[in-house]
């Protein structure tokens, strides 16, 4: 996939609704730079807002995007109030922990 010509707001739908493989998905959130990445994740999380994501989507959400419950990102969404917790969520930095965010939240957009 050609990352200039992806359309973040697109691409970021069609993964919510099962549109488009999460593998491509991974492959395009992967190929943006680091800075692109993070905005990325806001995006995510201001649309996981306006879908009205509720604290109880955390548990369904973890189990949808495949991680394990010990995972930071999977910690912090179910620690409370979900708008809190994403915005924690966006600001993890290491490389692994973006792209696990990235699978949470695309599960958490799902659920909303």
């Amino acid at each position: 996939m050609n990352r200039a010509l992806a359309d973040p707001y697109i691409v970021l739908n069609e993964l919510a609704q099962e549109l488009r493989p999460m593998p491509q998905g991974i492959e395009w959130f992967e190929s943006l730079p680091a800075e692109e990445q993070s905005n990325t994740l806001r995006l995510l999380s201001h649309f996981c807002i306006q879908a009205r994501a509720i604290t109880e989507d955390g548990p369904e959400s973890i189990r949808r995007s495949g991680l394990r419950a010990t995972h930071t990102p999977a910690v912090l969404i179910s620690q409370g109030q979900i708008d809190q917790q994403l915005g924690k969520i966006a600001s993890l930095t290491p490389h692994d922990e973006r792209l696990k965010s990235f699978r949470l939240r695309i599960a958490v957009l799902a659920l909303a």
